[in-house]
């Protein structure tokens, strides 16, 4: 880590909150619903998977530079930041599957592509790619490209592992949860128990914690006949809001102070 990010780190706080258990359930709320959000806005609403990610990306890149001027952490304004990646991560994962027609797989290998090289330049620059050093402006932007880019992977392998056309496995969407689940339930077990890098693990799991998201956006209003709630988008999406709404002014949160671990 480069001497002066670690002096920065010391006496800055970060603008991110700790990621606890708590951040992890918020979490899973605000990528559920950048599916149903992001597929009611590009499919609902008949707009397309190019103006929806155009849409998401104008809120995203104004969300971001919100949160980069603000002068402390506001619970608010980072979730619904997050909000903006899931949906933006949606509709572009969405847009690169289908559209480009290079299907899951190749969807997905774009998306892996990017966010591994968005890491490499930010630990190059940085000397660390850890929540807790997001305490200067060049970071925050390094974080949410990242951000981004790990929830479009997420989606892209949600529908990879799920979608039985354009390449996919087709194991569906029960399973898949299940996979991705247990994916997590790994992740955490080496967190509690072995030294693996934190930096890694948290990567690794807000990855998984997409797909798993997606799964539930679908089983929110996928047809009864499918086994889904067959709930409107819309009506889904307002749902989950109000739920990341209420679980952000109960859940305590407060920002990332600790030492990052590389």
């Amino acid at each position: 880590m480069k001497p002066h990010t670690a002096s920065l780190v010391r006496h800055a706080v970060s603008k991110v909150p700790e990621v606890t258990l708590g951040f992890w359930a918020i979490k899973v709320a605000a990528t559920t619903l950048g599916e149903t959000g992001g597929d009611w806005v590009s499919m609902s609403l008949n707009l397309g998977y190019l103006v929806g990610s155009a849409i998401f990306l104008v809120l995203f890149i104004g969300l971001v530079c919100a949160q980069v001027q603000a002068r402390a952490f506001h619970r608010f304004l980072y979730w619904a930041t997050i909000v903006a990646t899931t949906t933006l991560g949606t509709t572009l994962a969405d847009f690169a599957d289908r559209s480009l027609g290079v299907g899951y797989p190749g969807g997905a290998a774009i998306v892996m592509a990017l966010l591994i090289v968005s890491l490499a330049i930010w630990y190059r620059s940085e000397g660390t790619v850890s929540v807790e050093s997001i305490v200067t402006g060049k970071a925050e932007w390094f974080y949410w490209i990242t951000i981004l880019f790990s929830q479009t992977l997420g989606t892209a392998l949600g529908d990879w592992v799920a979608g039985e056309d354009r390449g996919g496995l087709g194991i569906g969407y029960e399973y898949g949860a299940m996979l991705f689940g247990a994916g997590l339930v790994v992740v955490a077990a080496l967190y509690f128990w072995t030294r693996v890098s934190r930096t890694a693990l948290f990567w690794s799991a807000f990855v998984l914690t997409r797909p798993l998201g997606a799964t539930l956006g679908d089983f929110l209003d996928k047809p009864a006949a499918q086994g889904g709630l067959q709930i409107s988008r819309l009506y889904a999406s307002a749902i989950l809001l109000a739920v990341i709404v209420v679980c952000v002014v109960l859940i305590p949160q407060r920002s990332a102070r600790r030492d990052p671990a590389v």
